[in-house]
């Protein structure tokens, strides 16, 4: 057939030109990966994000002039159109996800790019990646208390507090990080990761440990999935210079103190610059005991203890020994010196003496000993002696004894017993 006019003419045209746009149209697709993204259930208010590579699969730069995102719960970032990719190259940006609230939702990233037909620029071309997700109930966390203050503490000593983190929303939160902003302040009883159910509470201690003077502030931030996000918790606390404690005699002498017997003598510690903890003592000798408020105490300013060493010498001779206190003064220890002598305790012996017995023909008197009064009574002398007085050497210490006196005749005939005198003996 033979084609001739002007209107066949341009039918031909309109149908080649259709024919090539379309072909051409297809070869200039972008690639994308993934095509499709899922989120999968994620916490509402919490923030999940994955990454889209765009690839140029042309044979020339293409260029990205817009990128729009639908969806309530959707963003994208890392792309400042346009975006001028090379041909076989590549660029990604970033998906992120944050449910608003517990519901399915679906969403889109239309990529808006330029196709080209030798040197023409033959019209933009949407290329489109589907999003879905689902925002679910999280767990929310909270802590009591919500900030924490320690107040004074000495520099170099350590101060503990307890907090407490509870779950009080309606499905399980792990908590996955604890972070410090400042390295006086330190944690104990808690490691990462950690779950919660709901309802459930832990509790951790927070510690102050002051290296320098002055206030010191920070923040435990606690990183979990929890809907509520980031637990914030404000930390402060001053530390202090350490204080002084003096002690009241520095050096004592017990002097003689009979073996097995005590002596006890007091000592005064004083608190000065600010307050003290004395946490424990010593002795480095068994004979010297330290008595007194129970350790360990803590001293105001100005405050005074009073504590008290007995002295019991086990042996004769010198003894010596040091008392220790220590506490978190500047200048722990705080030692007291003592010394003492144990001395052999002296015989004890019962000193008797009575009067010269009126009846004629006496030639001496026998003494007559008990335990109890009234006697029985046993003789502890030999024949008669005609001495007024008497020693009794062989007493013990601590115990009562009863005495009476005869009088015997030339014949050997005693008279009957005397009123009893009563000894009592010291201990020892």
């Amino acid at each position: 057939m033979r084609i001739s006019g002007p209107n066949c003419v341009c039918l031909a045209l309109v149908l080649v030109s259709t024919g090539f746009f379309a072909n051409l149209i297809e070869a200039q697709q972008i690639g994308l990966t993934p095509s499709a993204v899922s989120f999968g259930n994620v916490v509402v208010g919490i923030s999940k994000s994955q990454t889209v590579v765009v690839k140029n699969v042309s044979k020339r730069k293409i260029g990205i002039f817009q990128a729009t995102v639908s969806g309530s719960g959707y963003t994208i970032s890392g792309l400042a159109c346009p975006v001028p990719i090379a041909a076989g190259q590549s660029v990604t940006f970033n998906v992120t996800f944050t449910p608003p609230a517990p519901a399915n939702d679906n969403g889109t990233v239309s990529l808006v790019t330029d196709n080209w037909w030798k040197d023409r620029r033959i019209g933009p071309l949407t290329s489109q990646v589907p999003l879905s997700g689902s925002g679910v109930a999280g767990g929310q966390i909270a802590a009591n208390p919500a900030s924490m203050t320690f107040g004074n503490v000495v520099v170099g000593s350590s101060q503990t507090a307890p907090i407490a983190v509870a779950n009080i929303g309606p499905a399980v939160l792990t908590i996955s990080q604890v972070a410090l902003s400042n390295a006086a302040f330190s944690v104990s009883g808690i490691n990462p990761p950690v779950g919660l159910a709901a309802g459930q509470s832990l509790t951790f201690s927070a510690i102050f440990t002051p290296g320098t003077g002055g206030t010191a502030s920070g923040s435990l931030a606690i990183l979990s999935d929890a809907g509520n996000g980031q637990l914030n918790i404000p930390l402060s606390g001053t530390g202090i210079t350490p204080g002084q404690l003096s002690l009241t005699p520095l050096n004592y002498d017990f002097g003689n103190v009979n073996t097995g017997q005590s002596a006890t003598a007091s000592a005064t510690l004083t608190a000065s610059g600010s307050s003290v903890i004395i946490s424990s003592a010593s002795s480095t000798s068994t004979e010297f005991v330290l008595g007194g408020p129970a350790l360990p105490i803590t001293l105001a300013d100005g405050k005074t203890a009073t504590f008290t060493v007995t002295f019991t010498p086990q042996a004769t001779g010198t003894a010596s020994a040091g008392i220790s206190f220590f506490s978190n003064a500047a200048n722990s220890p705080s030692t007291e010196t003592l010394s003492g002598s144990g001395v052999a305790p002296a015989p004890h012996s019962a000193d008797l003496s009575w009067n010269a017995s009126g009846t004629p023909g006496v030639v001496g008197y026998n003494v007559y000993r008990g335990t109890v009064h009234g006697g029985p009574y046993n003789k502890i002398t030999g024949s008669a002696d005609p001495a007024l007085n008497f020693n009794d050497a062989t007493v013990e210490s601590g115990k009562t004894y009863f005495y009476v006196i005869t009088a015997e005749d030339d014949d050997g005939v005693e008279s009957g017993y005397s009123n009893e005198a009563q000894v009592v003996i010291p201990n020892p």
